[in-house]
């Protein structure tokens, strides 16, 4: 039975890292290739910055999920924790955007970027 287990856990492992590098690999292709259409503008940034603002989220919701053991804990706890995280992301980033967005306007004309 232990042995199971620990084939169990290596596979997971393996699984969980697969998973990771390949969200990983997409981000660097992004960041290297940079496709045109991506460059419009959307909610505050461009969406190339909001599609990996996106993907990193997910990799940290998948790192929370699997190497903090989120996947077996009662349904309430789980949310308790990624609803907390997720307002608080959610909030911090459009606090950022709009600050951002306010010192581009406001320096924008006296310092060339």
């Amino acid at each position: 039975m232990g042995h199971a287990a620990h084939e169990s856990s290596k596979k997971r492992i393996w699984i969980v890292l697969a998973i990771l590098t390949i969200i990983t690999t997409v981000e660097v292709g992004f960041g290297i290739v940079k496709p045109d259409a991506m460059h419009l503008y959307g909610f505050g940034t461009s969406w190339l910055n909001w599609f990996f603002i996106i993907l990193t989220l997910v990799k940290a919701y998948y790192i929370a999920w699997a190497f903090m053991h989120l996947e077996g804990e009662k349904t309430w706890f789980r949310r308790a924790i990624v609803w907390t995280v997720v307002f608080l992301i959610s909030y911090l980033l459009i606090l950022i955007l709009i600050e951002g967005d306010y010192l581009n306007e406001t320096l924008g004309p006296l310092v060339k970027w």
